[in-house]
């Protein structure tokens, strides 16, 4: 830091070691297996059996409902007359702008330089049962959504967790989850929502403009990524869907088609590649932590990349049009898919067959990917560049609503301006913060939100399965037209 912003290393040592630390003691204290070296962070083994529970639970819903998801979020079962504010795909491009970031950029690169290649087959196994996770969270988000008069939406674990547990029998329980979702969804929309984003994605401009290096160039970015975050959530869910939209097709088709051009050049490498991958996902390798350290980094990297369990995704999917609860559920399972099982894996492979995750100039984060690409396209770091702008910048807004949604919970509706001016200060504050200090924030808040989202889903479960049921046999009768 430059002497003039010691007050703001200051700050982040405060910040470090009080809230990080208080949160981390309540949170994420770690499981003791059958020695002293194999621990699993308590989250992490909650969103694991989450997942697996839900995907046997819904008879594997994540495989059976794939090809229906892409017919919905197609169009292919709409209505004009349908109730909400966005379309099926404009929903699942401002979920999936909210995951597809520097999570699948940086946050491989992440896992793979603490846990090793074999993160990367963890990674995959999380993607595919988090997509059972997405489809009964966002079937619960459509169902106890709340219309208001002018026609705006508000749903999510806020509503769900509060409403559906008091229908229960659980009045009390129900409003004490909602409540810490609602403050941990907040810190998580401030933390891996939008700092972690704007820290990534500085780390990559200022490596390729020379002028923005330095605190005042960090300052200056900051401030012109608030402005451009600042001028689209000023527009609701219905300016978001209409970016992501835009923006989330484009930047997953040029990042895709990049990385394949990748591994077809090293297309003999390919299948060593894939060996290291799978191989070292089983090792007690002691240099990235065993077998444990392999799979905890594995599936808390995809858990903070496609958020499947976390609750963050309904809040969108609640705004989305249809009067069909389990539409909604099964177009929201095709994130995860999407996020980790093609993006994310695509980063891992680029790492691993490049030789990045092995090179000592290589780096850490967002600057290993960087180094990966540039093997191959010497220019990709100026590509990555804007790569890493737009990503950034599409998982703000997104989680921007997420985040006022819980406030306007919280405070009330009149409210949430006060929050979005939060929201853009902490985007200036990402960019001017150290890594490490973010990369733990955004952990413990995003991460966090999964112990009431699940906590409150497991109670619900029988009348998600009830309506899944019933939609099915309408769907098997031909009750649902086409268009």
């Amino acid at each position: 830091m430059d002497g003039g912003f010691a007050w703001l290393d200051r700050l982040e040592t405060l910040f470090g070691e009080y809230v990080v630390d208080t949160i981390s003691a309540v949170f994420f204290f770690d499981v003791w297996f059958w020695d002293d070296a194999t621990v699993i962070p308590l989250v992490v083994l909650w969103l694991i059996l989450g997942a697996t529970f839900f995907t046997i639970y819904f008879r594997f819903i994540n495989l059976r409902a794939f090809s229906h998801a892409v017919a919905c979020t197609r169009g292919r079962y709409s209505k004009v007359s349908d109730t909400g504010e966005i379309t099926h795909f404009q929903a699942l491009s401002a979920a999936l702008s909210a995951t597809v970031g520097l999570g699948n950029i940086a946050g491989v690169a992440v896992a793979v330089g603490l846990g090793g290649p074999g993160a990367v087959f963890w990674m995959i196994v999380a993607g595919v049962l988090g997509m059972s996770s997405k489809f009964v969270e966002c079937t619960l988000g459509q169902m106890y959504r709340v219309v208001r008069e002018d026609g705006r939406v508000s749903g999510g674990p806020m509503h769900y967790l509060r409403d559906g547990l008091r229908e229960r029998g659980f009045p009390r329980l129900g409003s004490t989850l909602a409540v810490v979702f609602s403050f941990m969804c907040i810190g998580g929309s401030l933390g891996g929502g939008n700092m972690f984003q704007a820290n990534q994605a500085y780390a990559q401009v200022s490596s390729v403009v020379p002028l923005l290096e330095g605190q005042v160039g960090a300052m200056v970015f900051g401030v012109a990524l608030a402005l451009a975050v600042g001028v689209v959530i000023i527009g609701g869910i219905r300016r978001i869907g209409e970016v992501a939209g835009f923006l989330v097709p484009i930047m997953c088709s040029v990042y895709v088609l990049c990385g394949l051009w990748i591994l077809l050049h090293h297309a003999s490498e390919l299948g060593h590649g894939m060996g290291i991958i799978v191989g070292s996902a089983f090792s007690n390798d002691a240099a990235f932590g065993g077998f444990a350290g392999v799979l905890i980094q594995g599936f808390r990297r995809a858990a903070f990349s496609n958020e499947a369990g976390v609750g963050s995704a309904p809040i969108a999917h609640a705004a989305a049009s249809t009067e069909e609860p389990v539409r909604e559920g099964i177009v929201a399972l095709l994130e995860p898919f999407i996020d980790t099982v093609i993006v994310c894996t695509m980063t891992g492979l680029v790492i691993v067959v490049t030789g990045a995750y092995a090179a000592p100039d290589a780096g850490s984060g967002i600057s290993m990917t960087s180094w990966a690409f540039a093997s191959v396209f010497p220019w990709f770091p100026i590509l990555l560049s804007v790569t890493a702008v737009l990503f950034a910048f599409s998982t703000q807004i997104s989680w921007s609503y997420y985040g006022e949604r819980c406030w306007a919970n919280l405070f009330g509706e009149g409210s949430t301006l006060i929050y979005k001016g939060i929201f853009l200060a902490f985007v200036w504050f990402g960019a001017v913060s150290q890594l490490a200090r973010v990369v733990e924030f955004s952990d413990l808040m995003i991460l966090g939100m999964a112990f009431p989202n699940i906590a409150g889903i497991l109670f619900l479960v029988p009348k998600v399965r009830s309506e899944l049921n019933r939609y099915l046999a309408r769907l098997k009768a031909g009750e649902f037209q086409r268009t």
